[in-house]
């Protein structure tokens, strides 16, 4: 009678080639668009995504495929050197208001001139047709079609943050960056009024507010921040900041409490400094100028070989809080538009710096943005037209973690997260059993645990009273499982079946 073989239990690192090797996560096709060069969501439904597109159109759908949503074609300048619709933020009433604010290089018919950055909110129209412009903020850009930065993202705190280039031309030849008394190669911040005059006011503790004639800036210093983020977990503010022949660069603003933003008053150095280093073509303007605020992470051009990061233009990415996405989480994810690497680094706490710098695997053409739905799950444009998510073993769904409540002083501080342990018994044939434990159990008994196979979502199953849950499983050829509860996550299991005894 032939009998079952031998079953094999080996932690991941044991077998490289099909553990090591394999990237967090998978790039899982969203959609294919015209020159898409932002993605979003409705704050109430992360299914529901928002596309933009560079001439100025802005397309809404999911699963079930794509719709028109606003077209602004008619206000875009669009598409000499960097100009076009750059991103949008849904304000925070959208789902009752349907107002978004959107970035643009405008038309004479957005008034002004050719080329000038104009930030609107737009509502739809009753009945129909060309949305409702509500005019907040435009700011001249007219002389140059290059470094327009282009992102704006609601703070923690409620107000509106966009990024400006510093003007365009090599090296910043109107020293912009470095210029308080211009609007150009900052980091704004200002509380929108649309439909006012004027569109917007200035918040009274922004940090140059009387002093330099442009109150509302909030950070300086830089060359082409083209995307920026805040951390959905600590507030901190992140932003990529192109490079000029060199080095690209990551500038870390460290929120100071909860609903706060950091970074007030940074001046991150350009045209002083590009990257962590001294520009070499600087204007005498920089001579004794000191007080800058240091890159947290920066990258050469030329290829440092040993799988370093390079390229030529930082596309910045998300700090990942989506749980489904393990191996990512608390990671900020980047890549670079002329290598299509997506790499990902720790930038705070005692493991981060340079060394913590890694590949994660996977490549996107030419990636010219990231972006990030209401739960938190990560999406990356590819200007070849691609929309891809971030998927990893938790499958598809919505699985991140909201922040945690204030805890007063007096509160007793949580225990360790629980243990996750998965285990695996010899059955009939070549089914197996699957057991998962939770230790310590406490009051989990109840809960759902997810089994994956082969980094996808396979099974969930709800824990007995003493926290332990069973799968049967068939398995014909070497498989990974792995466990999950919450954000918790079990090693990884890898079970193969020896060649049968006689």
């Amino acid at each position: 009678m032939r009998r079952l073989g031998q079953i094999v239990l080996a932690l991941a690192v044991l077998l490289p080639s099909w553990t090591t090797a394999a990237p967090a996560a998978t790039l899982v096709p969203v959609g294919s668009f015209d020159q898409p060069i932002y993605v979003t969501s409705d704050p109430l439904d992360p299914d529901r995504l928002f596309v933009v597109e560079r001439e100025g159109r802005v397309l809404v759908g999911g699963g079930g495929g794509f719709a028109p949503f606003a077209d602004l074609e008619p206000l875009v300048s669009c598409c000499g050197g960097e100009r076009g619709l750059l991103s949008i933020a849904l304000a925070p009433d959208f789902p009752t208001s349907q107002r978004f604010y959107a970035v643009y290089t405008g038309t004479p018919a957005a008034g002004g001139a050719e080329g000038d950055i104009h930030v609107d909110a737009f509502r739809p129209a009753p009945g129909g047709g060309a949305p409702l412009r509500e005019r907040v903020l435009t700011i001249g850009h007219s002389a140059r079609e290059n470094h327009n930065g282009g992102q704006l993202q609601l703070g923690p705190d409620g107000y509106l943050y966009l990024s400006t280039g510093d003007g365009g031309g090599v090296g910043d030849p109107d020293e912009n960056g470095q210029d308080l008394g211009s609007l150009l190669g900052k980091v704004l911040r200002i509380d929108p009024r649309p439909g006012a005059e004027p569109g917007y006011v200035v918040p009274a503790d922004n940090p140059f507010v009387g002093v330099s004639g442009a109150d509302e800036i909030w950070s300086y210093g830089l060359r082409n921040p083209w995307r920026f983020s805040f951390d959905r977990l600590s507030g901190d503010l992140v932003i990529a900041d192109v490079g000029q022949e060199v080095r690209e660069e990551v500038d870390l603003g460290v929120s100071p409490a909860p609903e706060a933003v950091g970074g007030a008053g940074a001046n991150y150095g350009w045209n002083c400094r590009e990257g962590s280093i001294e520009y070499d073509d600087a204007p005498v303007s920089c001579e004794g100028r000191s007080g800058f605020t240091e890159p947290v992470f920066d990258y050469p051009h030329d290829d440092p070989g040993d799988g370093g990061a390079h390229g030529c233009s930082i596309t910045g990415g998300y700090v990942v809080r989506d749980s489904g996405l393990p191996d990512l989480y608390g990671r900020y994810l980047y890549a670079d538009f002329c290598v299509g690497e997506l790499r990902s680094l720790v930038l705070s706490g005692p493991s981060a710096g340079p060394e913590s710098d890694r590949p994660e695997g996977l490549t996107v053409a030419n990636p010219v943005s990231f972006g990030e739905d209401s739960c938190g799950r990560i999406y990356v444009v590819s200007n070849g037209g691609g929309v891809f998510r971030l998927q990893g073993d938790f499958g598809p769904g919505c699985h991140s973690v909201p922040p945690p409540p204030a805890v007063p002083a007096a509160t007793p501080v949580a225990g360790p997260p629980p243990l996750v342990i998965l285990r695996a018994r010899g059955g009939r044939g070549r089914t197996v059993r699957l057991i998962v434990r939770l230790l310590p159990c406490g009051t989990n008994g109840g809960a759902v645990v997810y089994l994956n196979r082969n980094g996808r979502a396979f099974r969930h199953k709800r824990l007995n009273r003493g926290c332990v849950a069973r799968f049967r499983v068939r398995v014909g050829r070497p498989t990974r499982f792995r466990a999950f509860f919450e954000d918790q996550r079990s090693q990884v299991r890898t079970i193969a079946f020896a060649k049968p005894r006689p």
